[in-house]
């Protein structure tokens, strides 16, 4: 008997000890294997929305994540704008969240996910806490964005916070609408900024905006011991700009410790921005996952790391300085859950190695993002493709050659993409094109399908453009065509010929009605205009009938979409006719300057196949409105060089600066010997001889073109938005259309000025 108890308490000293060295293993490697995403969700697409939120959760638990955060008002889409004005879109978006939550997708993994909510007839935007059914808490936005393309306040209110207290102040008691009541079985769960206390760590919340701010809620809720950051973004991108949110998810882990989550929409919502993904997770500085930033086409694009919390505690506690901060840091409020994030064996999983930031060059962006853009736009318009007017020059061939990069990118994503997404595309093919059957042999074929350009000839045409418009619609697949537009012209011209002036008030012998291209400044400028608004009247005449003329009716019907292709330095100086054929349905090239367009024609020709792209970006751009090519230069023809228009263009509005400010700021970016090109405005014994004048009068003649075409600039089509000083009137750039173009008080300023250099250099 004393020989059987000592051996059962030898068993169960064992069974101790294991236990005990199962939980010391558990303790010491701490390791969580975590999920975020990019999702391509689409504005007030509430039920396909709601698929991807499922889709990207279920994607998490079959990789064996316990973790998973989305992106920013993922449910509705980041950008409704004035639609989240409507209670209809809360409403729905609990119909959304009720669907998920009665689904069982968040049995076993805690969820984050983005959604807008209303709390005592105030709008917030959220992040809604999940697991096992249930709602473990609500956290509203507590630092909004409202600045570039960004009106967050127009539409929520900012989660109030008591500066004089200490924390992120209390949380409330937020009562769940009845439907969602009916599933979880709660009638109320907290609202407020708070933090997730697990069994085995702790998690806290971050929305986009606040990782920007210089008191991010991560940096002292790292202090207070939170070990998991999540943040859900709506990003879009801009040209350059990557590495800005790369450095500061990297400084939020670097100095603080810890893992951070960065999640993102990707692609086209149903504006003008392009959310560019790039869904990343971070421990103590380091990159363990990144997902893409414009491919693969996939909606659902999930990113997987495993993450040692022993590591976050180490670096913590061994940063003696930091320590004596934290031990004063106020706590967050913490709900506590009855779950563990760690698996039950912790040698099962293996830490995700550190790994390089992958940041696209300019003219990858180029390529990747208005293409990317193109598609989701195209896919979802329910139209039957793309018509562009190609004259074979720069603008247009860089628009036909994202039309071709998007066609390679669709045809590469059926081949090679999830199963889930090559049954995406190809159901977007067949829906795009009105054939239930067909599958593109190539990326040339599918351009063939649903491109069509046209080179609108008119009298003052050269070959050259005709040719080079020729040869790249052969060498990417296009339907190409050719018009000639002076029957239009002189029907115009004939017509006002015609005029039967009523009125008594002038002779009407007097009234003059045959203008002429070498007359006066406005016969002339009147007959180029209606030559390129001719052009626009014949792109969307030609965009609703070419489906119809080249395959008849058994296509169903079914327009194409025009697209335009003037540059955003030509829209800030107003080099362009209003309603001509810029105007269009969109513009994937109306927020990217010349510079930058030749650059990527130069790349595209040498990484695209698309070899008679470097003889259009060789040649130097023209209207072909009053000569061809080299009679009528576009440089010459604004008084200013499309570099100038740049620097211009960046002091306007990225410094934001006014006449004086942008005198000061490029005499010294221009001293360095360039040329200066000669003003339209101060010509013969007016013309400016000394660098500062020259420099100042060029500053005048930007600020009064831009002002006097402001009015252009209402009329803008919509643009892809890649650069950071487009004038879009729209949302981006707000301002009078008329205005002062005398600027005399502004002007006066840097007359003083250029005259007080000019003193001290003499």
């Amino acid at each position: 008997e004393t020989g059987d108890m000592n051996e059962t308490g030898g068993k169960e000293a064992i069974e101790t000890a294991r236990s005990t060295r199962k939980h010391t293993l558990a303790s010491m490697a701490a390791l969580v294997k975590v999920a975020t995403c990019n999702l391509n969700q689409w504005a007030m697409d509430f039920w396909n929305n709601l698929e991807r939120i499922k889709e990207s959760i279920k994607e998490a638990k079959r990789q064996g994540c316990t973790f998973r955060t989305g992106p920013e008002l993922e449910i509705t889409g980041y950008g409704c704008e004035d639609f989240f004005l409507e209670h209809d879109t809360f409403l729905h978006s609990w119909e959304s969240l009720a669907d998920i939550l009665k689904s069982g997708v968040t049995e076993g993994i805690l969820c984050d996910i983005g959604m807008p909510v209303m709390h005592r007839n105030v709008s917030y935007n959220c992040r809604v806490v999940l697991l096992n059914s249930k709602i473990i808490g609500v956290r509203p936005k507590y630092l909004l964005a409202n600045d570039g393309n960004y009106r967050e306040l127009r539409y929520f209110t900012p989660w109030w916070i008591d500066p004089s207290s200490s924390g992120f102040g209390e949380v409330e008691d937020y009562f769940l609408p009845t439907r969602v009541q009916e599933v979880t079985g709660q009638v109320k769960v907290p609202i407020g900024i708070f933090a997730v206390s697990a069994l085995d760590t702790v998690v806290s919340f971050e929305t986009c905006e606040e990782l920007f701010t210089p008191q991010s809620p991560h940096i002292a809720l790292s202090a207070d011991g939170v070990e998991i950051i999540a943040n859900g973004s709506g990003s879009h991108t801009s040209l350059r700009r990557l590495d800005k949110r790369i450095d500061l998810v990297k400084g939020a882990t670097s100095k603080a410790g810890g893992v951070y989550l960065y999640a993102n929409q990707k692609g086209c919502d149903g504006g003008r921005l392009y959310y560019d993904g790039c869904a990343m997770i971070w421990v103590n500085g380091s990159l363990v996952a990144q997902g893409s930033q414009f491919g693969p086409l996939d909606e659902v694009e999930v990113t997987v790391a495993t993450v040692n919390l022993s590591d976050v505690r180490s670096f913590r506690s061994n940063f003696i300085a930091r320590s004596h901060q934290a031990s004063s840091t106020p706590s967050v409020h913490r709900i506590e859950v009855d779950f563990r994030l760690g698996p039950s064996n912790p040698l099962a999983l293996k830490p995700s190695p550190a790994m390089t930031p992958k940041i696209h060059d300019p003219m990858e962006e180029i390529a990747y993002g208005p293409s990317a853009w193109l598609w989701d736009y195209l896919r979802r318009s329910g139209q039957r493709g793309y018509f562009l007017p190609l004259s074979g020059g720069a603008d247009s061939s860089s628009t036909a050659t994202m039309v071709a990069i998007m066609c390679q990118r669709v045809v590469e994503e059926l081949n090679s993409g999830s199963e889930r997404s090559k049954a995406q595309t190809l159901a977007d093919i067949r829906k795009i094109t009105k054939r239930p059957e067909y599958t593109p042999a190539d990326w040339k074929d599918l351009c063939g399908r649903i491109f069509v350009t046209c080179y609108m000839a008119s009298k003052y045409s050269g070959d050259e453009t005709r040719e080079r418009a020729r040869l790249l619609a052969e060498e990417i697949g296009a339907i190409h065509t050719s018009i000639l537009i002076d029957d239009i012209t002189s029907a115009v011209q004939s017509t006002f010929q015609n005029v039967v002036v009523h009125s008594d008030k002038i002779s009407k012998e007097a009234v003059k009605t045959n203008p002429q291209m070498d007359g006066s400044w406005m016969e002339n400028i009147a007959l180029q205009n209606i030559q390129a608004r001719s052009r626009m009247v014949m792109s969307y005449f030609m965009a609703q009938l070419m489906p119809w003329a080249t395959e008849g009716d058994d296509t169903k019907g079914g327009a194409l979409l025009v697209l335009g292709s003037a540059n955003v330095d030509e829209a800030l100086r107003g080099y362009y006719t209003k309603y001509d054929c810029s105007a269009a349905d969109i513009n994937p090239i109306g927020g990217i300057n010349k510079r930058d367009l030749k650059a990527f024609l130069e790349w595209a020709g040498k990484n695209k196949g698309i070899s008679v792209l470097q003889r259009v970006a060789d040649a130097k751009p023209s209207a072909e409105l009053t000569g061809a090519e080299g009679a009528q230069l576009d440089e010459e023809d604004m008084g200013m060089s499309y570099d100038e228009l740049g620097d211009l263009g960046y002091c306007r509005k990225i410094m934001k600066c006014g006449p004086l400010s942008t005198y000061l700021k490029l005499r010294n970016t221009w001293s360095d010997g360039r040329r200066i090109t000669p003003s339209k405005r101060a010509t013969g014994d007016k013309a400016p001889k000394l660098f500062e004048e020259q420099v100042a009068q060029k500053v005048k003649d930007f600020y009064f073109y831009n002002a006097i075409n402001r009015h252009k600039m209402t009329t803008l089509t919509p643009s892809y938005h890649a650069e950071n000083y487009s004038p879009d009137d729209n949302r981006f750039d707000l301002r009078p259309f008329l205005q002062c173009a005398t600027f005399d008080a502004q002007f006066a300023a840097l007359d003083a000025a250029v005259a007080q250099a000019s003193a001290s250099s003499s």
